[in-house]
């Protein structure tokens, strides 16, 4: 475990998300005073959305915190997987805040409300300003995890319902179309959702232990097949921990001599060797049973 501790990054990452969360915080309290005095859907869906924002950078911010916590006895792989969790719970949430918004905006373009394109215009521009702070602050930070990525993704469309609200505001001046703002809100919501359950598929991919994204295990089982002395690879699983640390498992039947002449362990060694050395995604936390023909048949449950 040593080998992969990134403290360092996630004390960046986590600093980062503080940063981000105070903005969010401070516009937050600004637009729900800006959605009571204009009464705008836009500028309600951007509340909506900060609400997420706070919400979901303050579970970004426990998870990135749990994780810096070292492994144990009892959590062997510490609580990496508090990454996955976060980011589920965040699409989540932006998930319904988009489907609220696409009800809401399709019952405001029936009986569109009167919404001061000023007060709007101000709410709007300050919210878009804050968000693009948030924007850089975060930016470099995105690829680390699905926990960063889910937060950068909140604010990013934060940020389109910002520009939404600036958008409708002076469609709204300049033409006294009213519907505008819920046009704004709908388009926004459009592009929420699939942005959130892309989100929330990975993150769901990881808990169900699916092989990652870029692995081809077709591939590994004929590498590693490849390897002299290798009759057959079963009971192959790949999985990820959090992002960026995959694991694998494999049952490696040898020739029989190999047990006794004492070459085992260089056959280990390229085993390992092939798996972290080969493919697009390397696999350092690789465990291979070693096994002669004749163990097969004491296995209760056979897989492939």
């Amino acid at each position: 475990m040593d080998g992969h501790d990134h403290g360092g990054g996630m004390e960046v990452n986590r600093r980062r998300l503080l940063v981000a969360f105070s903005i969010s915080a401070t516009l937050l309290l600004i637009e729900i005073i800006g959605a009571a005095i204009t009464g705008s859907l836009a500028l309600i869906v951007d509340v909506g959305h900060l609400l997420t924002d706070v919400g979901g950078l303050a579970i970004a911010l426990l998870a990135a915190g749990l994780m810096m916590r070292p492994a144990t006895d009892r959590r062997t792989w510490g609580y990496a997987r508090a990454e996955v969790i976060a980011a589920s719970a965040q699409a989540a949430v932006l998930f319904s805040v988009g489907l609220f918004v696409l009800v809401e905006g399709i019952r405001r373009l029936l009986s569109p409300p009167d919404v001061p394109s000023d007060s709007l215009l101000v709410f709007g521009i300050i919210g878009l300003l804050g968000n693009l702070i948030s924007i850089i602050v975060l930016a470099g930070g995105r690829s680390a995890n699905l926990n960063l990525r889910a937060a950068f993704l909140e604010v990013v469309n934060d940020g389109l319902g910002s520009l939404g609200v600036i958008v409708a505001a002076i469609v709204i001046a300049f033409t006294g179309w009213q519907r505008a703002d819920s046009v704004a809100g709908l388009i926004i919501g459009v592009l929420i959702m699939p942005r959130a359950v892309r989100l929330l598929r990975e993150a769901i991919g990881v808990l169900m232990e699916s092989t990652p994204p870029g692995l081809d295990l077709d591939a590994v089982r004929r590498h590693l097949l490849d390897v002299d002395h290798v009759h057959e690879v079963h009971d192959l699983h790949a999985s990820q921990i959090s992002t960026g640390l995959p694991v694998l498992t494999a049952h490696i039947t040898l020739d029989a001599q190999c047990f006794s002449d004492g070459h085992t362990p260089q056959i280990l060694d390229q085993l390992q060797a092939c798996v972290a050395d080969h493919f697009a995604i390397s696999i350092e936390h690789s465990t291979f049973q070693l096994e002669p023909s004749t163990h097969r048949e004491h296995e209760h449950v056979p897989h492939t």
